[in-house]
């Protein structure tokens, strides 16, 4: 199932938050060799996980992390705006309407079905939430798999060359790709509401307060 939850949420769920925070340093340290920090618990974490970052996790049967993303408000504290400003011109991307998503995590057990339905549940809060866009930096070896998924960036700028490149790119959600979505995932539109209704109970006035 796919939980959301923002980061001071996450203490009600040690299991899911000790073995999402673990995945993300096999993935993106040991896997992809970025340079990022791994804790003496084995978790990594940035500064942006310390600004109360909405999580979409991917929670498996017995409470273990599936596969993840987490978005963060461009009105705020980004790490486009702040560490990546050359791929973009300088231009920065702030506005209500877009949110940034990044750390996006399989678990190495994760299922095929996994990464589409995170990528619909990224779709729930652009309707719930009345976006327009999702920013994010992304890896050259992930457009192979953002075009199987129906998800494929507008591509606003990339730095080097080949595998090694990166860019920084704005997604939208459109009906086609909901469907191909649900087709690849095997989750309902009655799955994701129900899903989004159980975090929020009181709405989405209730979500973006949360947000801060």
């Amino acid at each position: 199932m796919i939980r959301f939850l923002y980061a001071d949420q996450l203490h009600a769920f040690p299991r899911l938050a000790d073995t999402m925070f673990r995945d993300r340093a096999t993935q993106f340290h040991e896997r992809l060799g970025w340079d990022v920090s791994v804790d003496r618990d084995g978790w990594e974490r940035d500064q942006y996980d310390d600004l109360n970052p909405l999580y979409v996790i991917w929670e498996q049967p017995d409470g273990r992390h599936g596969g993840s993303m987490r978005f963060l408000p461009t009105t705020g504290r980004t790490m486009v705006n702040e560490h990546f400003l050359s791929l973009t011109g300088g231009v920065r991307i702030a506005s209500p309407l877009i949110w940034e998503c990044t750390r996006f995590c399989l678990a190495p057990d994760a299922k095929p079905a996994v990464s589409a339905a995170l990528m619909l549940a990224g779709g729930e809060i652009l309707r719930n939430f009345h976006l327009e866009h999702f920013v994010g930096v992304f890896d050259a070896r992930m457009i192979r798999v953002y075009q199987l998924l129906g998800g494929t960036p507008d591509v606003l700028g990339m730095s080097g060359t080949g595998a090694d490149a990166i860019g920084v790119g704005l997604w939208e959600f459109s009906q086609v790709a909901q469907d191909k979505l649900m087709r690849r995932s095997g989750v309902t539109q009655d799955q994701l509401h129900e899903w989004f209704a159980a975090a929020f109970p009181t709405g989405v006035k209730a979500a973006l307060a949360l947000a801060g």
